[in-house]
């Protein structure tokens, strides 16, 4: 039986799918995607509510701007079998593929590197930030299991703070996230990253 096909090509690298878009990918044992980082993360994310993250196959046919062609890059796709991947995801109901941040909201008044936010942050058990800083970058790492790496920077210019874990909490003043690339849509005083342990999705390369 032929692969669901989800074609998404239309969609722009900054652009989330609707749910109307991704409805039809919880009834079929697999689904092919075509389009940026976005139409992979809505069809993951529409899976993961649903519970069927472990009983569809997902194949993704990126799309060629620079996320996507990271992403598949770390993905490997085109290249060997079926396998299982860590499903990294937020308190929000979003999946994370390729980089995740938290950064000052825009005040309309000053440039986004002069901006900074208040904000505590820990990754597992270690306080990665705590007072001002400029943003916190999360990035799944796909050559290990269930581990964010998150950057922090405190100050532009400044040699940012590194840390490995499996989950990333972020306590702040109201802070505007970006979820691979899709600005989410609201500011956000408290966010969470984590790799979900007990969970698992289905690529097929």
């Amino acid at each position: 039986m032929p692969a669901h096909d989800v074609d998404l090509r239309g969609l722009a690298p900054d652009e989330a799918p609707s749910r109307d878009a991704v409805a039809g990918v919880t009834d079929v044992p697999s689904v092919l995607v075509r389009g940026p980082v976005p139409a992979l993360a809505g069809v993951l994310a529409a899976l993961n509510a649903a519970s069927r993250t472990a009983d569809v196959v997902v194949s993704w046919e990126p799309a060629d701007d620079k996320l996507s062609r990271g992403l598949a890059r770390d993905l490997g796709i085109g290249t060997g079998a079926e396998r299982e991947m860590t499903l990294y995801r937020d308190d929000h109901g979003g999946v994370l593929l390729h980089s995740g941040r938290v950064e000052p909201a825009d005040d309309g008044r000053r440039s986004l590197l002069s901006r900074r936010l208040g904000a505590q942050a820990h990754h597992d058990n270690a306080k990665v930030a705590d007072g001002m800083i400029s943003r916190v970058t999360a990035r799944p790492d796909w050559q290990a299991v269930d581990t964010l790496r998150v950057t922090v920077v405190v100050q532009p210019l400044r040699p940012p703070r590194l840390s490995r874990g499996r989950a990333l909490q972020i306590a702040c003043d109201p802070a505007r996230v970006v979820r691979d690339g899709v600005p989410y849509a609201r500011p956000v005083s408290r966010w969470t990253w984590y790799a979900d342990d007990r969970v698992r999705w289905r690529l097929a390369p």
